[in-house]
């Protein structure tokens, strides 16, 4: 019984959820997939910095 009951009030409290339009999906879809590539590329470019900087040091 008390699983029903679970059930029901999670149903009614997603009523009052505000769900985002799809304008705004796209958009922050859009702003993580940017972010994330911007820093990959940061860090690739980092990592092949300190690469040759440490074989450069200690040939």
């Amino acid at each position: 019984m008390r699983l029903l009951n679970y059930i029901k009030d999670t149903r009614t409290e997603l009523t009052h959820v505000n769900w985002p339009t799809r304008a705004e999906t796209l958009r922050f879809t859009a702003a993580v997939i940017g972010i994330s590539l911007a820093t990959s590329a940061l860090l690739g470019v980092s990592d092949f910095v300190f690469s040759r900087l440490l074989t450069l040091l200690f040939r």
